[in-house]
């Protein structure tokens, strides 16, 4: 939720029909296996806020390894990940390096850019267009 000027609280529904995107559906390029075997692939992500970029920097992961704050973001942020419960360290741990990598990107595009676009050229015949980077799967 988030809260509006005159201080009334507004569900992240209420966000969209204001025209703000608070959430983002995302297909990751491989998925996360989990312990029983089960692919995850589609999910979503929040806009960080100011409490998400500062809280990491007391997170005793963090401080014993500054690398680990990628991991923090993310469990902070990655809200739904297929039949989980819940997305925790120990699942952004478990990712593929592509579906980091990935997540990591979607991350910078959402809450720097605001879109999840992205211009791209044809290599075959050199045409430019936009593709949306969060919600398609490889393919299609």
């Amino acid at each position: 939720m988030r809260t509006h000027p005159a201080g009334v609280r507004v569900s992240a529904v209420a966000a969209a029909q204001q025209g703000l995107c608070t959430e983002y559906p995302f297909v990751l390029p491989r998925g996360y296996l989990d312990s029983s075997g089960t692919l995850h692939r589609e999910g979503v992500m929040r806009l960080a806020t100011a409490r998400d970029e500062i809280a990491p920097q007391s997170d005793a992961r963090v401080r014993a390894n500054p690398a680990y704050l990628t991991v923090v973001l993310l469990e902070r942020t990655v809200t739904e990940l297929g039949t989980l419960p819940e997305v925790g360290g120990y699942v952004i741990e478990g990712l593929f390096a592509s579906d980091l990598a990935f997540l990591q990107d979607l991350y910078r595009r959402i809450n720097q850019d605001g879109h999840t676009r992205a211009e791209v050229d044809c290599p075959a015949c050199g045409h430019d267009f936009t593709i949306e980077v969060a919600g398609d799967a490889p393919g299609e």
